[in-house]
């Protein structure tokens, strides 16, 4: 690239200009010194009214009254570039050229390594002073080492360690590329290099190559779900030293990342082939050539530049092609194509190779001046699954010019019939307009009305009271207004919209005429129905051609000729957020399974095309993508499998990797295993001793039974229980003839359970749970085996808290001798400790529901919180066994949706408040409470609660194009990556709170005062 291109391109940057005469014009007043080439350009802006400006960034703004502004005062710290003081703005040029160059000389490191390493810096903090963070804000991998095992041969994930999204986002989409992934693992050092690092780079580049080798062979072969990309993200970090300015655009990771693995590769490559020109794998892979073809100052030039990563403007493009278009194009560009000698200037863009994997950014964030920071740009932009390149190669130059200008043509074509067919369909010269068609329809339907010959306020009587009633009194009338005059007599009645059902037939439904004749009206008639024949022919006619006018457009390159240089779209790159911050992700397509996929971190999830083009597109809430990888389809071995060349079969999992990394591999994984292993013996170990625990309390000491069986003394939670069993017994001795203990006890467990029975089949209210009542309702809706349900029941007549009646007595002995008489393989004990536990966690499950519910009505939302988190939690866990084991799970999840969105309402008011013991608590409560649940809303994905979470984010976002206190805006900036942190993987809550202890009567009160109290609530209110 020319040094003048290079000056070009930088001033187009800083100063967002993109008329190249006006950039070129600033070089030559500046004599090429960059700073006073900015400063020519500024005050050029300076000039230019800001209105047009000042009105889009208004009203780009969250159209939502709520949404208040925060603080006061804008930061005072920054200086103007837009006003006139030029002295504010040549001392902070001045500044910054001078310490730009003072920290290249002192250090050799260019500014843009610096600010790389800023924000490394700033992930791995995060990730060190996590370590120190509450309870709710760590990234905790789950205890439990199966729930982080690998399933099958799923792609395994990368473990988000402090503000890495992005780096998980560009590993996956190049890991997945097999051929990058190949070239990778199969790396080895330059031989020379093994002693001693000669320079920087390679002190810097090879560990860093070893550390990505590692990474690649784990998501390779690793057992475990996802892995840890730390010490990777630790060489990028240590590769800078500097910790000032401001976080650069992740992008410029992703050059530095492929200059790296270039410079790794180019070491290698010269020693391969000494006394050759080496050929770089990188270069080969990601690197193309274009030809630039222009004029300058009526001068032609011809440049051959390389490019890697291909940049392109999203503003004001709806789709890839266009954005293409006029990145190919600088510049008015009539001159290229005349022999005059012009002084115009401009350039076209023609590729001459195009690498095997074309890679575009997608420039989504501009810097607004006005405001002095970057924002985001959330425009629609679409792109194809399959893009053809041909109409940009150089070899078609000719015929694409020619194209081109055909369908400029179409274009100036399209642009004239769209403003006549505009004409026809917002007809009048007001401000409101409507289809013309529909004016002379209004006008045909006005003449044909029926004439009326009076005005139409002579036929109201002035005197009548409001309400179209009229004024006739009881009492005598006097004076002349009680005579009615003649036309008073024949007035048409008055039209009582609410008290009459139909129109009165004399009143008519529209203004009509006063006077028309038979002859006026027909004539008038033909000529508005011929004009609404002819207009209705034209808007026709006009729409036909408009439509073959696009799709004349759209076919202009479909013929062969123009699709041979197809490339497949293989990854997209999300960014979702506003400028300063927002989480990525990447959706990957995978050709053996032919799906997408999602890589979100640690999440890896199969996907569809539907799902990218509503997250990547942009225009739908603030997800878009900011880089597009595509793949040459003529070349299959990008993202071919490798073959065994002994056997023929393809290479997979392990057999992929070189005998260190193997080794690397295998070690790593015999250290999972092995925590595996002590996990299960550990968990075999509790089991056991619990089993011990159990069995010998449920033999040997039958008196302990459940809790909510029996109590050690009558309480009020046993008493409902003993009277149930003693009205039982004295209904079979009424009606029983045998008196015997045994019989008695046999006829009273009948009857006990056919009334438990009746309570199970009967179709009651919620706030009716017989489940809550009595256990065996709970076994029977859930079908428990016989030998549980019979144990049960036994157990409830064998409770020593019975009467002290002898027959009571003489029953319970009974009961407790059965009991004892039960051998253990007569009653899986395991079995029925289960059932009893199912039903513990679903007495605990509604203790946590009601306490939730009862103080979310009491609006008291921070307390309600883990209430509703836990018992949805729960509630899951249950239902997941049968669909009678829980609650009403769409009821929890709306609470617990309301919840989280109440407590959001709360903290973003106690923001706006701009008092800092507010605005620390309102934080607080987003960082403890909120943020911690948004991965549990995520998780399933349901529609509802991802609306809420958007609700959530973009009142936050809405935020951002604020003016607030500088200690506001930093607060702000340091929430936002918190929030808008799309991973699924769950944070640890604080522990469950402790629950209150509810006898089974009270549990049954207040469960049903509070489900009653919801009934009342609207359906639609829930």
């Amino acid at each position: 690239m020319t040094h003048q291109q290079t000056l070009l391109n930088q001033l187009r940057e800083i100063t967002g200009t993109t008329d190249i005469q006006l950039l070129q014009q600033a070089l030559q007043v500046s004599n090429g010194d960059l700073a006073e080439a900015v400063a020519f350009l500024t005050e050029k802006n300076a000039k230019v009214p800001q209105q047009d400006e000042t009105t889009y960034y208004q009203t780009s703004q969250v159209a939502s009254d709520r949404y208040i502004s925060v603080g006061s005062q804008a930061d005072t710290n920054v200086i103007d570039l837009t006003g006139d003081d030029k002295d504010d703005l040549q001392r902070a040029i001045a500044l910054s050229l001078e310490e730009s160059s003072r920290a290249f000389r002192e250090t050799g490191i260019t500014d843009e390594e610096q600010a790389i390493s800023r924000v490394l810096e700033a992930s791995i903090a995060e990730n060190k002073a996590s370590l120190k963070r509450t309870h709710t804000e760590v990234w905790s991998d789950s205890p439990n080492p199966h729930d982080r095992k690998r399933i099958d041969n799923c792609p395994v994930g990368l473990k988000n360690v402090g503000n890495t999204c992005w780096f998980s986002a560009v590993i996956q989409s190049l890991f997945n590329l097999l051929e990058f992934q190949r070239l990778v693992l199969n790396y080895s050092p330059p031989a020379r290099v093994h002693d001693l690092p000669r320079n920087q780079k390679e002190h810097r580049n090879l560990p860093f190559m070893q550390e990505l080798r590692n990474l690649f062979s784990l998501m390779v072969g690793s057992k475990r779900k996802y892995v840890d990309p730390s010490r990777a993200v630790e060489i990028l970090k240590d590769a800078f030293k500097s910790s000032e300015s401001q976080q650069q655009d992740v992008s410029e990771f992703t050059h530095k990342l492929l200059d790296w693995l270039e410079d790794a590769f180019q070491m290698k490559a010269e020693e391969d082939r000494e006394g050759e020109k080496p050929k770089n794998p990188m270069v080969e892979l990601f690197y193309g050539r274009f030809l630039a073809v222009g004029v300058l100052e009526g001068k032609k030039f011809e440049n051959t530049e390389m490019f890697g990563q291909y940049p392109l403007q999203v503003n004001g493009f709806k789709d890839l092609h266009e954005c293409l278009e006029a990145a190919m194009i600088e510049g008015e560009i009539e001159s290229l194509h005349s022999a005059e000698n012009s002084a115009r200037s401009g350039q076209e863009h023609w590729f001459t190779e195009l690498p095997p994997v074309l890679t575009f950014e997608l420039s989504r964030f501009e810097f607004n001046q006005a405001l002095g920071r970057p924002e985001k740009i959330h425009n629609k932009l679409e792109f194809p699954s399959m893009l053809y390149m041909d109409r940009y190669m150089d070899r078609n130059r000719e015929i694409t010019r020619i194209k081109r200008e055909e369908i400029r043509r179409l274009k100036e074509h399209l642009t004239l019939l769209q403003q006549r067919l505009e004409r026809y369909l917002s007809y009048g010269s007001g401000p409101k307009r409507f289809p013309l068609a529909d004016v002379l329809q209004y006008a045909m339907e006005f003449a044909s009305s029926k004439p009326v010959c009076t005005s139409p306020v002579e036929d109201i009587d002035s005197s009548a009271p409001p309400g179209g009633t009229t004024g006739q009194h009881s009492g005598p009338a006097s004076g002349p207004t009680t005579a009615p005059t003649a036309a008073q007599q024949q007035r048409v009645p008055i039209h009582k919209p609410f008290t009459q059902s139909r129109l009165p037939p004399d009143l008519p439904m529209h203004p009509a005429p006063r006077h028309i004749t038979e002859e006026e009206l027909r004539v008038l008639e033909g000529c508005l129905h011929r004009w609404r024949s002819e207009v209705e022919n034209d808007t026709r006619d006009l729409q036909g051609s408009i439509t073959r006018i696009h799709r004349t457009i759209e076919l202009m390159y479909s013929d062969k000729s123009m699709m041979q240089v197809p490339y497949r779209l293989h990854a997209v790159l999300v960014h979702e957020g506003q400028a300063n911050a927002g989480h990525y992700w990447a959706y990957i397509y995978d050709p053996h399974q032919r799906s997408w996929m999602k890589y979100n971190d640690i999440s890896v999830t199969k996907s569809s095309w539907e799902e990218l083009v509503r997250d990547s597109f942009g225009g739908y809430r603030n997800a878009s993508a900011y880089c597009l990888m595509y793949i040459n389809d003529k070349k299959p071995f990008l993202i071919e499998e490798e073959f065994d060349k002994e056997t023929g079969q393809i290479l997979s999992g392990m057999d992929k990797l070189p005998p260190d990394l193997k080794q690397y591999v295998k070690e790593d994984n015999e250290l999972f295993d092995k925590e595996i292993e002590e996990w299960d013996t550990m968990q075999a170990r509790k089991a056991q001793q619990e089993k011990l625990i159990f069995t010998h309390t449920a033999l040997k000491l039958p008196q302990q039974d459940p809790e909510y069986m029996e109590q050690p003394s009558p309480t009020n939670d046993s008493k409902h229980l003993q009277e149930d069993t003693e009205r039982a017994i004295s209904r079979a001795a009424a009606e029983q003839e045998e008196r015997s203990p045994e019989a008695l006890l046999n006829a009273a467990i009948k009857l006990e359970y056919a009334r438990l029975l009746r309570f199970a089949q009967e179709d009651t209210p919620p706030e009716n749970d017989y489940r809550l009542q009595h256990i065996i309702v709970y076994f029977i809706q859930n079908q428990a085996p016989k030998k549980i349900l019979e144990r049960t029941l036994l157990t409830q007549f064998a409770d020593r808290n019975l009467a002290f009646d002898e027959r009571c007595k003489s029953i319970m002995n009974v009961a407790r001798a059965k009991l004892d008489l039960i051998k253990p393989e007569e009653v899986n004990m395991d079995e029925y400790e289960i059932w009893h536990q199912d039903y513990r966690n679903f007495r605990e499950t509604t203790i946590f529901m009601t306490t939730g519910l009862e103080l979310f009505q009491k609006t008291n939302y921070v307390e309600a919180l883990m209430y509703l988190i836990y018992s949805y939690q729960y509630n899951k866990e249950l239902l997941s066994k049968g669909l009678y084991r829980g609650h009403d799970e769409e009821l929890l999840g709306h609470y617990r949706r309301e919840c989280l969105l109440k407590l959001n309402e709360q903290a973003a008011a106690m923001f706006e408040s701009g008092e800092e013991p507010e605005v620390t608590t309102g934080l607080g409560i987003m960082n403890e409470l909120v943020v911690p649940c948004i991965p549990l809303l995520l998780i399933h994905d349901t529609e509802r609660d991802l609306l809420a979470v958007e609700d959530m984010r973009n009142r936050w976002c809405s935020y951002l194009g604020q003016e607030m206190e500088s200690n506001l805006q930093e607060k702000l900036t340091d929430f936002l990556p918190k929030l808008l942190d799309c991973s699924t993987e769950i944070k640890s809550f604080h522990d469950p709170p402790k629950l209150p202890s509810y006898s089974t009567l009270e549990l049954c009160e207040r469960f049903s005062r509070i489900m009653a109290a919801l009934g009342r609530v609207p359906t639609e209110g829930r």
